[in-house]
């Protein structure tokens, strides 16, 4: 990874960026995947991926959301589709055309595709006040619509593993109304990671329905309405590991095969949007509503569950989040733009568990009796925020944007903050940018994964925990601080460097616990986050190439809430000295290049390295380091009769390296995660 980033920076390659001071805003003309230079308008580091970008990337329209992610600077995988931006867990923010989602039990990375998407932004950093809640990086999609991307096009992608996903996007307007539609269906024998080092898992079946639909309608020259709606029907079967040593007798039976567990999960996710905009010279206002449904089902295999395990839980997770949310914006004078809004959500969060539990006798040893444990929980949440901020242009070239927000939290805990936030951004020539950021954040726990066991309900029973404590989730309390410096070396090519340190009051993280795959939330006492991110990219004719470095330290020390999902050697540890939380990784980097060499072709590679994440006895050791090459071959024709056809190849992980996400062992880590081997996919489709 080092190399290639050195690569990069060798005289020579330069890309395209123009970046200038015009209304207090430092506006960056470049589309490609590289780190902008810093907009006044929101202080933040924003890393852009544009439509033709995307397309050229491995993969292309058949890329998941998360894996156009992880080309970003500070992007860590993780199984599940699951992300880690800066050293945080999840706590990622999807606004869908401006317009903030509260995410799904089973996060988004895994609901958008590329079809649907004209535009992917991650902003990180000290972000500006109309930002809050998840904070760790704003994910900004831009959907297609009918009047800038009109036609569409349908086809089939499959290969490896069982995978078929045909395809369909079409959009097109008639008169003041618009609209694009997408939907695919996905097929694969590998539905969640392998948790063996072998090729192919057992029991690993998936299929899954998405789509979405953008519409609009202007109403006169000041007025648009938008609605979007979209669905992710997923089904799931839970891989095995076989060869395990059964651990209980259970119903009068001490013996099964592991590779026979046939245990299943349900991921339903839904969500509707309607948003109204009006612009005038001087003020624009945006005035959006939102519903969001999201559910998960686990069904255990009982018996086989309860011979590895002595317990066997049926688990029904299920969320309803509504909300409005108004932004507005006032040009006051040339060098004043006062930006202000308010955000308000309900969320009911449903939970349902019946485990099927093992009595313990006297001398601790569990009894063939099982029997069956129910609980119901109901769990409401609000929240509520306003905000409000000035990008004020000091001097030619130099923009201060200064505000603050305040939220308040109504959950398990009642809580509110005054968070203020202030951004220095300095375009000292045509080619350096400068920014100095500092933001003060407030977390609330993420309500969909919210629980309130009854522990007590467990006592002398196989799923007794040895710490006895389930203290509520807090809301997290950090003090964000951000440098960065883009310098422009050529026409074409571009540099930059980004530090930035997070101090942190009961510090967020999630945890996998259980056969269910499922999160749940848990805070450190105090936290620290720091780091280093480096970044290039080039961008010229045919051209196009990147690359990002990061180095990062994530740690906590005292679990303070949901002190039951560890052992009392694990608190002790935690409560004396700062560890690694689980999903810290040292060193991270990706990098990529395309090449259209040709009429209508286009060769691409990408990288994607990982020092690896935590493992061991209180996050103490990592895993083996690893590094995934991927290549894509795409090429366009055209056909006698005028029809457009694009054929493309994709080769994932060149070296078949088998490589570990997790071991299954480390602080919130519930089962070994493998990476996908070497896989060949396929796909043709044809304009519409």
């Amino acid at each position: 990874m080092l190399v290639v980033f050195l690569l990069l920076l060798l005289p020579g390659a330069a890309w395209a960026v123009e970046a200038e001071i015009e209304d207090v805003v430092v506006n960056s003309a470049r589309h490609v995947t590289a780190r902008e230079s810093i907009p006044a308008s929101t202080g933040a580091s924003t890393t852009t991926m544009d439509r033709e970008t995307i397309e050229r990337m491995p993969q292309g329209n058949a890329a998941s959301l998360n894996q156009i992610l992880l080309q970003a600077p500070g992007v860590v995988q993780e199984a599940q589709g699951d992300l880690h931006v800066r050293g945080d867990h999840r706590n990622l923010q999807y606004r869908i055309n401006g317009v903030t989602l509260p995410e799904a039990i089973s996060g988004f990375g895994q609901m958008f595709d590329a079809r649907a998407l004209r535009s992917v932004s991650l902003l990180t950093g000290a972000l500006p006040a109309q930002f809050g809640y998840r904070t760790a990086g704003i994910v900004e999609l831009t959907l297609r619509s009918g009047i800038t991307d009109p036609g569409g096009s349908i086809g089939a992608y499959g290969g490896s593993f069982g995978t078929f996903q045909p395809a369909l996007a079409y959009g097109s307007s008639i008169g003041p109304f618009e609209y694009f539609l997408t939907g695919n269906y996905l097929q694969s024998q590998r539905g969640f990671e392998n948790p063996t080092a072998a090729r192919d898992s057992i029991n690993n079946d998936t299929q899954q329905i998405r789509g979405i639909a953008n519409f609009g309608y202007q109403l006169d020259d000041f007025t648009r309405i938008s609605v979007i709606g979209a669905t992710n029907q997923s089904r799931y079967q839970i891989p095995t590991v076989p060869g395990q040593v059964p651990q209980f007798s259970a119903f009068g039976q001490d013996l099964y095969e592991s590779a026979a567990l046939r245990a299943r999960q349900w991921q339903r996710s839904s969500f509707g949007v309607v948003a109204v905009q009006h612009a005038r010279d001087t003020w624009d206002l945006q005035v959006a509503g939102f519903l969001r449904q999201t559910s998960i089902n686990y069904l255990p295999d009982v018996l086989g569950e309860m011979i590895f395990n002595g317990a066997a839980a049926e688990t029904r997770k299920r969320n309803t989040s509504m909300g409005l949310q108004v932004d507005g914006v006032w040009r006051v004078a040339a060098n004043h733009t006062i930006r202000m809004g308010l955000y308000a959500s309900r969320d009911v969060t449903q939970n349902v568990n019946n485990s099927t539990v093992l009595p313990l006798g006297a001398d601790g040893v569990a009894l063939d009796q099982p029997f069956t444990i129910q609980e119901r929980g109901r769990i409401n949440g609000q929240l509520y925020g306003i905000y409000a901020q000035d990008e004020w242009r000091l001097a030619e070239g130099l923009t201060l944007n200064f505000g603050a927000r305040f939220d308040v939290m109504r959950q398990q805990v009642e809580a509110s903050q005054l968070s203020p936030r202030a951004n220095l951004v300095w375009q000292a020539s045509p080619e350096t940018t400068l920014s100095i950021g500092y933001a003060r954040y407030f977390t609330p726990p993420p309500s969909e994964l919210l629980t309130a066991p009854a522990l007590a309900l467990y006592a002398n029973t196989t799923l007794a925990p040895e710490v006895p404590i389930a203290s509520a989730p807090r809301p997290e309390r950090a003090n964000y601080y951000n440098v960065a410096i883009r310098q422009r070396l050529a026409p074409n090519w571009q540099v930059g460097a980004d530090a930035f340190y997070r101090d942190v009051q009961d510090m967020q993280d999630l945890g996998q616990f259980g056969s269910a795959y499922i999160f749940s939330p848990y805070n450190y006492r105090q936290g620290r986050v720091y780091g280093v991110e480096l970044t290039t990219s080039y961008r010229e004719g045919p051209w196009l190439a990147y690359a990002n470095l990061t180095l990062s330290r994530s740690v906590g020390r005292g679990l303070v809430s949901n002190q039951y999902f560890w052992s009392a050697a694990e608190l002790a540890q935690v409560e004396s000295k700062f560890v690694r939380t689980d999903h810290d990784q040292l060193v991270t980097g990706s990098a990529g290049v395309s090449w259209r060499g040709w009429e209508g072709g286009t060769l691409s590679g990408t990288l994607v390295y990982g020092s690896g994440m935590r493992r061991g006895f209180a996050n103490s050791e990592s895993v083996t380091p690893y590094a995934t090459v991927n290549l894509g071959l795409a090429q366009q024709f055209t056909t006698p009769e005028g029809g457009v056809w694009t054929a493309r190849v994709d080769l994932v992980n060149l070296a078949d390296r088998s490589y570990q996400l997790r071991d299954g062992t480390g602080i919130g880590v519930g089962a070994p995660q493998y990476g996908m081997r070497r896989a060949i996919f396929a796909g043709l489709s044809r304009a519409l």
